[in-house]
């Protein structure tokens, strides 16, 4: 069978069923420069339209790994990760990482950038200063083996195809495709050298996927194939229809999660998925024998102060300040405007925009239109009102931080267009819709 790129194009886009040589065949050919942009951009067109089996889905899967490095990790506990889909408020890896870690398990967590509405972790870790978000392969291999949790972005080492693919998906309208993101998601963890994955597939008006339909077959895919490329791998649906944390920004996230680790806040929606998730790896990681187990060891990581030690560890090992968990507010730029956000006028809180409320921040400068604008690390949006709750004089919808009191004007209409106030009671959100697991 003939390993040309067009031919191997020609018979996705006819609908057939290409065989793990011609996948490997051809991203190798990606990798190394010899199949073109047009090529890959007509490949991943075909893909998207013709869909791929689960067999051709893992051979992509693996074929994007073997592109580039992949770790090998010798530690005395289970190597395990998690990975979100993305959203508002999204702060969990934060506090999730070092609660893992305190329990025994060990955490390479290579994240991402934000890009569109929702926030990307490492903007988060950018706003620490001295912190190291992109250290070369032996310092996240130290600190990995030392700490037990190292929070870093994608190095050019580690599936290097994916980063070459998903450049071209970006610009060719092939994002959305369930096959593509499976590929690109697992490739990354995969190359990682991971022993268990959880992932966290949200749905809602702040997630990627807006319903439950499509999230569940997201998350199925995921399972599917990770489990089928010899990665144990677990799903939840978790409902992101408002902000998960209070705070939306990089700099007000993270001093959101530190507050949450020290014990100065702790609100139940963040909570529950913290634990929820970490318990999940605890379990993939036989750290712990059954849910309820983990659940335990979890709230004892959070609540003894372990997880916040462990965190603190990691900022340090990364080059940020040794004092930032009780000097947070002294490292962590603030923004010059800072101001409530009142609802013109007083109710429940029925529906939030979610989606919105992140464009707003990025409309702050807390984000990107283009994957090479700068960030303004200070600005975004805290006490976020949660769905079912009054708002008046009282308790504003939301606190905005801004460069200019211009910004933080145009701020305040998108986040009062985006809550809508009714006298009903609301009905509270499933927060955790369901668990996907590998089927045996």
């Amino acid at each position: 069978m003939s390993h040309l790129p067009q031919e191997i194009i020609r018979r996705k886009r006819n609908g057939d069923t290409l065989d793990a040589a011609e996948i490997e065949s051809f991203i190798q050919g990606l990798t190394s420069g010899h199949v073109s942009e047009g090529q890959a951009a007509s490949f991943a067109m075909a893909i998207f339209f013709r869909g791929l089996s689960v067999a051709e889905r893992v051979a992509l899967t693996r074929a994007m790994v073997n592109s580039g490095e992949v770790l090998k990790w010798d530690l005395p506990g289970p190597v395990l990760d998690k990975h979100s889909t993305g959203g508002v408020g999204d702060t969990v890896s934060l506090a999730l990482g070092p609660a893992v870690a305190a329990c025994g398990g060990y955490v390479p967590m290579i994240s991402g950038r934000g890009l569109g509405h929702t926030g990307g972790t490492l903007d988060k870790f950018d706003s620490i200063p001295g912190y190291v978000t992109q250290p070369d392969i032996d310092t996240f291999r130290r600190v990995t083996r030392e700490v037990g949790c190292a929070i870093i972005g994608q190095t050019s080492d580690l599936a290097p195809a994916d980063k070459r693919l998903y450049a071209i998906r970006d610009v060719t309208a092939t994002v959305e495709s369930i096959d593509l993101i499976t590929a690109s998601i697992l490739s990354k963890k995969l190359s990682a050298g991971l022993q268990g994955l959880v992932m966290d597939v949200k749905f809602g008006s702040g997630a990627f996927m807006d319903n439950a339909k499509d999230a569940r077959a997201l998350a199925e895919s995921l399972v599917l194939v990770a489990n089928g490329a010899g990665l144990p791998t677990s799903a939840l649906l978790t409902d992101m229809n408002q902000p998960l944390a209070p705070a939306a920004g990089n700099a007000v996230e993270m001093a959101y999660a530190v507050d949450y680790l020290t014990g100065r806040r702790r609100e139940k929606r963040f909570h529950e998925v913290t634990v929820e998730l970490s318990a999940e790896m605890l379990v993939l990681g036989k750290i712990a024998a059954d849910i309820d187990e983990a659940r335990a060891k979890i709230e004892n990581a959070i609540s003894s102060g372990k997880a916040a030690e462990v965190f603190q560890r990691m900022v340090t090992a990364l080059g940020g300040p040794a004092d930032f968990l009780e000097n947070h507010g002294g490292h962590l730029r603030a923004a010059p405007v800072i101001h409530p956000i009142y609802a013109e006028r007083s109710g429940i809180v029925q529906s939030i925009a979610t989606r919105d409320v992140g464009v707003a921040v990025v409309a702050l400068g807390g984000g990107r239109r283009r994957p090479q604008d700068p960030i303004d690390h200070a600005v975004g949006l805290t006490q976020l009102a949660e769905i079912g709750e009054t708002v008046d004089a009282n308790r504003p919808l939301a606190v905005v931080h801004a460069r200019s009191e211009e910004a933080a004007k145009a701020a305040e209409r998108m986040v009062r267009a985006a809550y809508t106030l009714g006298d009903a009671k609301a009905a509270p959100e499933t927060l955790i819709l369901e668990r996907i697991g590998a089927k045996s």
